[in-house]
Parts: C-alpha cells; structure tokens; sequence
C-alpha cells in the first residue's frame, strides 16, 4: 500500500545538518537515459534534458539513483571524487573518453544515510558514478559544477520498500538536494528492433500499450499500480522483464507530494522496446 509523506519528514530536517541551508523545495527527476551514446550525440532526447534543465533551480548537489549500480544492501558514494565509470561495451572511443569530473559530497552521502536509518547504508569509496548518472547529468550541468553522489538500488527488496525508502529522503528537498532517478520504464533489449532505431516514436504493440497504461497511472496518481506492476498484465511483464532499469522510477514517485503536479517529457518509444519517458515532480 502506497504511504504518504507526513510531518515526520518534516521532523528529520532536524536531524540533517547546518552543511546544508535551508532552500524552497527542490524538484524530483526520473530520466529515461536510454543508450550511453546519448552523452555523446545530438538528438531530440539530450534537447529535452537541456531544455528541462533551465526550468530548474540551481542545485546545492544531486542524489541520483541509478540503474547500473544494482547491488545487495545499499550503498551510498561517499568520495570526495567520484570516478567516471565507463560500464559499456562495443561503442566508439570517443564515448570511452568523456569524463565527468563533479564532485563527490561526503557530507551528504552522510546524511542521507543517516536519514535512511533504520536501513544500513554503506559508505562507499570505490564505485564512483555510472553511466546512468553521468550521461544525463552531463546534459543538465556540463560544467560539472554541482556534486553528485549515487545511492544503489537493493535488489533484495520489493518496488513497496524502495517506495517507502525513497520517502525518507523527502527532507533533503528542502536542502536543495536535486533527486534523480536514472533508468527506462520500457526496456527490453533482448527485443530492441536496431533496423527501426531513427523511426521516430516507433513501438511495438505491447509497448505502446505499456507505455499508455503507465502514463495514464502517472498522470491519474495511481502509484500502487505502478508498484505493483507486477500484476499489471502481459504487456508491462514484457516492458518491464528485469526491475533494476524500472526502480528508479519507483524513488521518483516516493518523493511525490500530494498537492505536486507531475509532467512527462521525452515521452516516446524507440527501437520498438525501449521508451524515454522521464518524468518532472513540482
């Protein structure tokens, strides 16, 4: 059952610590990040995440929550550098070569896992951050100027705890913490159709109906459903064959407050089996 953000939230501003001010709450991100080749060419999806990016405010740091660092427990980068990790294969070396050289904030990767308490967080110093973070926030911070850490997703856990958890997170808002969720709602690569990937907008029939049936519970507020997607039927079994890529959204969502409004960009199929969906919480 979906649980509602309440002033106990509100009550772990306290515990967070003079680090960081207090600033007007700052929006919540999921990113449809698609292929790594997107933090190296032009198209309409990097034009979203830029064009997104200059209706936000200026971030203190970020938390993103990414689907490549799927792990057992959860853990948290608490460097003071976070590496560029380059977790592809088979594309050109032109990708291999871009580093994105933000900051860590081991303060804030502190607080978050104190405010996750009681759930153990580790402190981690050799991850650094993944393609999933960095191909998109290069788009939206090229400068590198804002501190980035990640917070790993436990693959041990149901979409109904990783809901609650994200909900803990609610008072780094106010902190001018910027949270981004990084993965893709459709995503079956085993399905991909490569001779239709510059069709625009191009889906198979379950996907389109996967992509229609998970709007439409964004848009109407239906999380449950969405947790439990599970259960949704043939279509979404097959947009969503493995969680890691789908979870990020499930963060996002958390942090929803009720009187929020919820809007979706880049919001089109590709390659069949794939959808750039992303989402904005204000």
């Amino acid at each position: 059952m979906v649980k509602t953000w309440s002033m106990n939230n509100l009550n772990d501003l306290h515990k967070i610590s003079g680090t960081f001010a207090n600033t007007d709450k700052m929006p919540v991100l999921f990113l449809g990040h698609g292929s790594p080749m997107n933090a190296i060419e032009e198209n309409q999806f990097v034009a979203g995440f830029r064009n997104m990016a200059k209706t936000l405010p200026q971030p203190n740091a970020i938390l993103c929550i990414s689907a490549h660092w799927f792990t057992k427990g959860t853990k948290v980068t608490a460097m003071e550098m976070p590496r560029t990790i380059h977790d592809f294969g088979g594309f050109p070396k032109e990708l291999f070569a871009v580093e994105y050289p933000a900051k860590g904030n081991p303060e804030l990767a502190v607080e978050t896992s104190q405010l996750l308490l009681p759930t153990e967080v580790e402190l981690d110093e050799h991850w650094g951050l993944d393609h999933g973070a960095w191909s998109v926030i290069k788009h939206l911070y090229p400068e590198a100027n804002v501190p980035v850490i990640q917070l790993s997703i436990d693959y041990s856990k149901s979409p109904q705890y990783h809901f609650e958890l994200a909900q803990k997170l609610s008072a780094l808002r106010h902190k001018g913490i910027l949270i981004i969720g990084s993965g893709n709602i459709v995503h079956n690569l085993r399905l991909v159709d490569f001779y239709n990937m510059n069709v625009d907008n191009y889906g198979f029939d379950w996907a389109i109906e996967a992509r229609e049936k998970v709007n439409s519970c964004l848009l109407d507020g239906n999380f449950q459903a969405l947790i439990d997607y599970e259960k949704q039927g043939q279509a979404l079994q097959l947009a969503i064959p493995t969680p890691e890529h789908y979870l990020p959204l499930i963060y996002t969502l958390g942090l929803k407050e009720k009187e929020e409004e919820l809007s979706l960009f880049n919001d089109k199929l590709l390659g069949g089996s794939l959808s750039m969906t992303s989402v904005k919480i204000v």
